[in-house]
């Protein structure tokens, strides 16, 4: 796109594009790693909530028990996760991210703040200081977004 196309792009389709910027940057990442989205959610929250059952990865990654069951299977054939037994009691396992899982994914929000500054590359202190307040002045009246 040249310049003066740019100039005419509205700026809620350059917010897009940001948001591309940043989403692409964080699925280099993750291929680079030869995960899937759903496999590096999952590991990433084995990281953060070590001995979560099947029925919570089910719930907080929105899929069904079956999909969870065969994306860990995956994640347990390389090594980067494992289920262990409460108890004895074969039936209730609780799920964890092996050391190569967690080695595996380290660095992620490392390199999202690295994305973060190449988008923001072209912008000094006092014009990243602007645009945050006027992103702050449009976002205080928007919904909130759900983390789970």
């Amino acid at each position: 796109m040249n310049a003066p196309d740019r100039d005419r792009t509205s700026s809620l389709e350059l917010f897009r594009w940001i948001g591309w910027a940043q989403m692409k940057a964080g699925e280099d990442w993750i291929r680079e790693r030869e995960l899937s989205h759903a496999q590096s959610f999952v590991l990433g929250y084995l990281v953060q909530n070590p001995g979560a059952i099947q029925r919570d990865i089910a719930e907080v990654s929105r899929t069904s028990a079956a999909s969870v069951s065969s994306l860990l299977q995956g994640l347990e054939r390389r090594g980067l996760i494992e289920r262990r037994s409460e108890g004895g009691d074969e039936r209730r396992k609780r799920v964890y991210a092996t050391p190569s899982g967690s080695d595996l994914i380290a660095g992620f929000d490392t390199a999202m703040t690295d994305a973060g500054e190449t988008i923001l590359g072209p912008l000094d202190q006092a014009e990243r200081g602007t645009l945050h307040a006027l992103l702050m002045k449009i976002t205080r009246e928007l919904p909130q977004p759900t983390r789970s």
